[in-house]
């Protein structure tokens, strides 16, 4: 594949262009592809059945070349599909992780394999970079329920009372909070502020589990994620019943009554340590299922039970969307830099607390 010329530098940044049709890509699954991509079904051969590969091969051998022609990189959440995950993805982690090595990138363009609040906290840490989500419509429940006007709000109500904002939060809800957390450095965060009372929005049930972490009082929001809410006690007392070995393994975005069925709760990332740390015979991890098959690649002795919950956002980026995000440079984050500004700093003090 020809490398592209950027024109004149503008702001720090070379000006990308849409790739000329003579040079877009042959999706054909050819001998050539099947040998350029062995190596690849080799990694994820245990949860991507023979018959898919041929769909899958050619999309990710054509990424793969253009992001080194468009001097790019893909982040993955370990939400994406073991295809992006696995075979595109330059970056993989929690929101976390993506957000630390956002900041450390030098590539011209960010393709965000996740929701569109991941994308914005890239652009906000990479303000000189082109982002590109492949699917503006990958939003996400959580982060639709609270505003910046809810937010300002909260302050009127708790006058002088820090707010502490999960990631999983627009550009807008960033900028009005003192401090971004994830659920693997909520804890931390919010005792790092050293006072009695805080804040945390919006995910009710993160909050509820930190408050049970720490003497600090937590002030909830009633936000939730569509996908782990929709996870039971009851549902998880059936899978015990059925197999007493199995071991229940919960983000704190699940209601209480699923935590009280778990052998552990952690963060996306606390749940895969613990999975590699303990090698289980059979393990249920209640969060979204793509996070069972990125994890059984790297967890070849260890049975996953799936009761598959998907995040239809998540699921809106496919291979196919990133191809054409990088070939025709779509869909490009924008945010306003007034909104940017304040949001930057509260995204940069939570990582800066981890350094």
């Amino acid at each position: 594949m020809t490398r592209l010329q950027g024109s004149t530098p503008l702001g720090g940044r070379k000006t990308q262009t849409a790739l000329p049709p003579t040079l877009l890509p042959d999706l054909a699954y050819t001998p050539e592809v099947a040998r350029a991509t062995a190596h690849l079904y080799d990694r994820v051969a245990r949860v991507i059945p023979p018959i898919e590969w041929p769909g899958f091969a050619p999309y990710i051998k054509a990424i793969n070349e253009l992001k080194r022609a468009r001097n790019a990189v893909v982040l993955a959440h370990n939400y994406m599909t073991p295809e992006i995950f696995h075979c595109v993805a330059d970056v993989v982690g929690d929101s976390l992780q993506l957000a630390r090595e956002a900041a450390k990138t030098d590539a011209d363009i960010i393709v965000q394999g996740g929701v569109h609040f991941m994308a914005e906290t890239s652009k906000l840490l990479n303000p000189d970079k082109m982002v590109l989500i492949p699917d503006l419509r990958a939003g996400c429940s959580l982060a639709a329920s609270i505003t910046g006007a809810d937010v300002r709000a909260l302050r009127e109500a708790y006058p002088g009372v820090p707010v502490v904002t999960y990631v999983n939060t627009s550009a807008d809800v960033k900028a009005e909070s003192d401090i971004c957390c994830t659920s693997s450095n909520a804890v931390r965060v919010v005792e790092s502020l050293g006072v009695k009372r805080v804040i945390l929005i919006p995910d009710e049930y993160l909050a509820k589990w930190v408050a049970n972490q720490t003497s600090v009082e937590i002030i909830a929001w009633k936000g939730h994620c569509e996908v782990h809410e929709r996870f039971t006690g009851e549902e998880l007392r059936a899978y015990r019943e059925a197999d007493p070995g199995v071991k229940i393994i919960a983000h704190p975005e699940c209601d209480q009554d699923v935590l009280q069925e778990a052998d552990f709760t952690g963060s996306t990332s606390g749940m895969i340590k613990w999975v590699k740390d303990n090698q289980p015979s059979k393990v249920l991890l209640v969060t979204e299922c793509s996070m069972s098959d990125n994890v059984a690649v790297e967890a070849p002795k260890v049975e996953f039970v799936r009761p598959c919950n998907l995040c239809p956002h998540m699921k809106r980026i496919t291979l196919p969307k990133i191809l054409d995000s990088l070939v025709f440079l779509k869909e490009e984050v924008t945010i306003d830099p007034a909104i940017a500004e304040r949001a930057r700093a509260s995204v940069e003090r939570m990582i800066n607390l981890n350094h």
